[in-house]
This record gives C-alpha cells, sequence and structure tokens, in this order.
C-alpha cells in the first residue's frame, strides 16, 4: 500500500503538471516517468559503485562517473532552473532514449518518445517532489507508479479505459498462474495485467532470476505507442530491465509478421481486458480469427484471438461486455458455442456496471475458458460489490463480495463438489453445459439464477383508512390548542 502522505505527493506532482498547461493525463504520465527514471538510473548506480567499492570489480553502468552532468543528483545541482530544463531535455532526456540500444523493448519504444516539459519552473518542482518519492524501496516503487496510473481517466476511441487493479488481482489469483507460465495479455494497455501477474509469482515463489523469467515468459501487445512506452516503463519499475512488450495490432491483417500464429508462439496463460467499443472491415481482420467468428466486433475477434493465441490446454480469463453473453447474432452465438462445444467453458463471474466507473458503466463479465476440451460444468457468480461505491466516485465500502469469489472459485476448481453449488438462488452455483446448450448457448447468468421473492403482506385498506383518521384527528386537535395558545 501506497502511505497517504505519498498519496499526496503524487497528487501535488500531477496537480502541478495540469497548472503547468499538460493536461492530457496520458502526457502527464509518460513526463513524470521520464524523470522518475532518470532518479532510478541515479540511484542504482550509486548502488553500483558502492558494490565495486566493496569488492574491487569493475562495472559497466549507466554514467560517466559521478560528476556526469546527465545524473539525476548533479542535475539537481544546477540552482537555475533555466540551466536544469537544458541539461534535462538536451542531455539527460537524450541519454534516457539512448539506454539498450535499438535492440530491447524499452529501446524500440523511446525511439519516437518526447520531452514536453515547457517550463523550468514546472520541471524543478517536479524534480523536487519526485526526489521525496521513496523509489529506492522495490515494492514502494512499483505501488507509486500505480497509484498513478489510477489517474488515467480517460477513455479511447476504442474502448480503451484502465482496469481496475483489485479486478486485476482478482482475475490473477483465479487463474493461479505458475513461474513456468508463457503469459501474454494481447491488449495490455499499461501493463497492469503483467505488472500484477509478476507480483503474485513474486509473493508465491522463492527466485531472484525475476528478469530473466519475465523476460522470457511476460509478452505485452498493443497498437496504441503512448500506452507500450508506459507498459514498458511500468515492467521496468517492477524489475523487468528489458520487458517483451511490443507494437502489434492483433487483429489486424497489417501487421502478419508479428502475429503469434505457430505453435511454438502460443501461451500457457492469457489475462486481457480487451477493447470494447470497436468495428473493423472483415478484409482488415486476419482470416484466421474470421474462420473462428464472422464478425466486426472487436470483444468478439478478441475472444477468437485468445482461442488462437493459446496453446492447447492453454487458459484464458478476460473481460468481455454482457453483449458477448447472450447477444443474439450468427457471430455471438457461433462463438458461444464454439466456447462451450469445442472448448473448456469454466466460469462467468457477472460483474457489477459500476466496476469501470468513471470511466464507462457498461455491465461486464469475466469469461475463464480452456482451449481444447470439453465443457461439462460452468461455474457462475454474481459478484454485487468490489469493495468500492459503484458510483462515479468509488468511494471504500464494507460490502465486498471478492473474497468470496476467490474463496468458492478455489473450493470449486479443487474438489468440483457438484452438491455445493446446486442452489441457484446463491451468489455461487453451477450450469450443466447440456443446459446451456439447449438454451441456444446463452451464458448470462440471469438466465440460470433463481430469484426468491418474498411474499409483503400489507395491512386491509379498511384498517389504513382507520389510521389516517385517527392521525388526522391528532393533528386537528392539535392546531385547535396551538390555536388557542395564539
Amino acid at each position: 500500500m501506497v502511505a497517504r502522505d505519498f498519496k499526496s505527493k503524487i497528487d501535488s506532482l500531477w496537480l502541478e503538471f495540469f497548472v503547468g498547461g499538460i493536461t492530457n493525463p496520458l502526457t502527464v504520465i509518460e513526463q513524470i516517468t521520464y524523470l522518475m527514471f532518470l532518479r532510478l538510473l541515479d540511484l542504482e548506480e550509486d548502488r553500483k559503485e558502492s558494490l565495486a567499492k566493496r569488492t574491487k570489480k569493475p562495472f559497466k553502468g549507466y554514467y560517466k562517473g559521478r560528476d556526469d552532468p546527465r545524473r539525476w543528483s548533479r542535475l539537481r545541482e544546477l540552482g537555475n532552473p533555466e540551466a536544469t530544463l537544458e541539461a534535462v531535455r538536451d542531455l539527460a532526456f537524450k541519454h534516457l532514449k539512448e539506454i539498450g540500444g535499438q535492440d530491447t523493448s524499452f529501446g524500440r519504444h523511446m525511439k519516437d518518445a518526447t520531452f514536453m516539459i515547457p517550463k523550468a519552473s514546472l520541471l524543478v518542482t517536479a524534480m523536487e517532489l519526485i526526489n521525496e518519492l521513496p523509489l529506492d524501496e522495490g515494492d514502494t516503487k512499483g505501488d507509486l507508479y500505480e497509484y498513478m496510473l489510477s489517474k488515467l481517466q480517460v477513455s479511447g476511441i476504442n474502448g480503451q479505459f484502465r482496469t481496475p487493479r483489485h479486478i486485476i488481482r482478482l482475475m490473477v489469483d483465479l487463474m493461479a498462474p505458475k513461474i513456468t507460465d508463457r503469459i501474454a495479455d494481447p491488449a495490455c494497455g499499461t501493463g497492469g495485467f503483467l505488472s500484477v501477474t509478476l507480483d503474485y509469482l513474486k509473493k508465491h515463489n522463492d527466485t531472484t532470476d525475476w528478469a530473466q523469467i519475465a523476460g522470457d515468459n511476460f509478452h505485452g501487445y498493443d497498437f496504441d505507442q503512448t500506452m507500450l512506452r508506459i507498459a514498458a516503463m511500468n515492467m521496468m519499475l517492477h524489475g523487468i530491465a528489458d520487458p517483451s512488450i511490443d507494437y502489434m495490432d492483433t487483429l489486424s491483417n497489417r501487421f502478419p509478421e508479428q502475429k503469434p500464429d505457430d505453435s511454438s508462439d502460443t501461451f500457457d496463460l492469457i489475462l486481457a481486458n480487451p477493447p470494447f467499443k470497436g468495428s473493423l472491415d472483415y478484409e482488415q481482420v486476419h482470416h484466421t480469427l474470421t474462420r473462428t467468428v464472422k464478425t466486426k466486433k472487436t470483444e468478439l475477434l478478441f475472444v477468437a484471438l485468445m482461442l488462437r493465441m493459446l496453446r492447447l490446454g492453454g487458459r484464458c480469463a478476460v473481460i468481455v461486455p454482457d453483449g458477448v453473453l447472450f447477444g443474439s447474432s450468427r457471430a455471438h452465438k457461433s462463438l458461444r458455442k464454439k466456447l462451450v462445444d469445442e472448448n473448456q467453458l469454466e466460469a462467468v463471474i457477472s460483474l457489477p456496471s459500476g466496476v469501470f466507473k468513471p470511466y464507462a458503466g457498461v455491465c461486464t463479465a469475466i469469461l475463464i475458458f480452456a482451449k481444447g476440451g470439453k465443457t461439462s460444468d460452468v461455474f457462475y457468480y454474481e459478484v454485487k460489490a468490489d469493495g468500492l461505491s459503484l458510483d462515479d466516485n468509488r468511494r471504500p465500502i464494507e460490502d465486498n463480495d471478492l473474497p468470496a469469489v476467490r474463496e468458492l472459485w478455489t473450493a470449486w476448481a479443487n474438489d468440483h463438489d457438484h452438491d455445493s453449488f446446486v442452489d441457484r438462488t446463491s451468489a455461487a452455483f453451477t450450469v450443466p453445459a447440456s443446459e446451456i446448450a439447449g438454451n441456444d448457448y446463452d451464458l448470462s447468468i440471469s438466465s440460470y439464477k433463481e430469484v426468491v421473492y418474498e411474499q409483503v403482506k400489507y395491512d386491509k385498506p379498511k384498517n389504513i383508512i382507520g389510521r389516517l383518521r385517527t392521525l388526522e384527528d391528532e393533528i386537528a386537535s392539535d392546531l385547535t390548542e396551538l390555536e388557542a395558545m395564539l
């Protein structure tokens, strides 16, 4: 967790950028992240220098000694704001773009990066605020960045918006990734699913070679270069020096050489919240996807893409709009039939409509499925509260179904105890695949959940009228008494 005083510093930093004329939240995050990186590089250089001094062994650093003018500590000592702006823009930022070279993911995404802080006063204020943040503490550093990303409250034209971290953590916990899993997010955005998955693995495994593990097994794709830069920097702030974050329009025919088509580039686990609102022309969609589902809708195409990207037996947890569950078009039914009949649909977890506020009020669900096999029973859960108010403010509240989702899913996944999940009036229950098939492959929870209506008893009208007359008499008596007093 991020301490309140550090949250306050991030809030102040954010406000300084807005007052300084940088109002696009993505741009603010980019520029703040560049400054964070400059400080992190200096901290890492200090660590390497201290180690080299103790061990008497040389090291390959980012700078040319302690007096390198590009170092964070030297930049803060300049004193003159205009000189600081010039040095950061012309020396330090240029150096930042060149770190790692063009052969690394970070280098490729930083190639087109632009330093956009126009005012020397804004830069100096921002540097001082960033210097007060505990970036030398690994866990806190990642939490600080996640808190900053939580301020990203814009929705793109293709339905892009940030997935709440507690929902990501729920999905990661439900999937329980293993350290050997090859993991992907085909619409990675800021890299939230990848970074939370890495945190999960660190918590449940004892190893120190996380950079190698994440570099080989973690893969994120997106077609927004700004998002890719932020995702790459997010992973680096979580300790991954060369993350596999790549530019790819995963649905389109325009980048066939980059698509994970062959069996050597399939995945054990996919976690994603792809764009909901979108439509492509048929000729733009990769032919392997239209063979699976003939549609222009991106929410259906992404599910088809995930089936293609998974190895046989590989699993996926994906957020979809409710329309995917009950849409009546041929494409909707075809995709659901494929999930149930040709693969193993494991769970449909309904989320309340306020989960994505203030970005959107769309109703969504989490689909969990495995490639291949055959569906037997599908686990259903209706989440009514996620620990936050379901309005635009999203304030913490006591009601929270997410711990119960984890507990009941674990019980079902481990034991498949059918007797414990037959009551369809409860939050969690299961539905046989045969029943779903007989219901035109409708996956919506409302089609199977039984609602218990409590009978309400009302008084007889004559008795109600009697009580009203008594009240009127009492009011008339009080008015008479009040009139006498006057």
